[in-house]
């Protein structure tokens, strides 16, 4: 389509306003300055707005969002500024929402999308794919915390837990890596309170073989590639195999 449509629908301005920024530079097309308004460009071209990347109006939208502290994992809150509201400027008209959750004190990958399908599909409990966590505990790891979660966890509620993955984490005894493959309110500091251990820092630094890229920081999003959707459904149970990410 003509890039003046494609600017206008996807960054939801007027073509005459989406045609006079065009001509005045601030229109990208595969990152390259575009000042034509007639150039044909598809809507899977990776197209910026004064900086900011657009999605055309007719594909869903995949974000990767470094949640901050103190920010909540909703679409719309009469309290808290909510992961939505990080990218709301950027797509005022999208009705986007997290695919997962992540607890108020808690930071790290939260998927914003627009794809109800692909988060039904990503948290459906037969289809559930693997989320890690770095974990800072007040009490060192043990091997019978390592053992009671491969073995699946036994909530103080009676709730029996799926198998999770623990393994010494980089900073410490105290620190650990979790891999679960469900997703239960509280679960990972429920947990390990069966052992008498309180979780202080819980961070998701990956969801399925797709890696946070750190270098967002806290609050920062992007766009994923086509290809780094894929990795969120792929190896469902391949969890500790790092794997480079690419910002665009």
């Amino acid at each position: 389509m003509r890039l003046d449509k494609f600017v206008a629908q996807a960054a939801q301005i007027t073509r005459s306003e989406a045609r006079k920024g065009i001509r005045a530079g601030a229109v990208t097309v595969e990152g390259t300055v575009c000042t034509r308004a007639e150039t044909d460009v598809a809507e899977t071209a990776a197209v910026t707005w004064e900086g900011r990347p657009l999605a055309y109006a007719g594909r869903y939208v995949y974000l990767m969002l470094d949640k901050p502290k103190g920010v909540v994992s909703a679409s719309e809150d009469g309290r808290d500024v909510t992961v939505v509201d990080l990218v709301r400027d950027a797509y005022p008209r999208r009705q986007l929402f997290p695919a997962g959750r992540l607890d108020k004190t808690s930071t790290g990958f939260v998927l914003l999308t627009d794809d109800g399908a692909f988060a039904h599909d990503i948290l459906a409990p037969r289809r559930h794919v693997p989320k890690t966590y770095q974990v800072e505990l007040d009490t060192p790891l043990t091997a019978e915390m390592v053992e009671g979660f491969a073995n699946g966890v036994t909530l103080a509620d009676g709730q029996t837990m799926l198998p999770a993955q623990v393994l010494p984490g980089e900073n410490g005894p105290c620190s650990a890596v979790v891999v679960l493959h469900q997703g239960v309110y509280h679960q990972i500091k429920r947990m390990f309170g069966v052992y008498g251990a309180g979780v202080r820092e819980l961070r998701r630094v990956a969801i399925g073989q797709l890696w946070l890229d750190e270098r967002l920081g806290p609050g920062g999003w992007r766009e994923l590639t086509a290809e780094e959707v894929e990795k969120i459904t792929a190896g469902r149970l391949q969890t500790f195999q790092k794997t480079n990410t690419t910002a665009r």
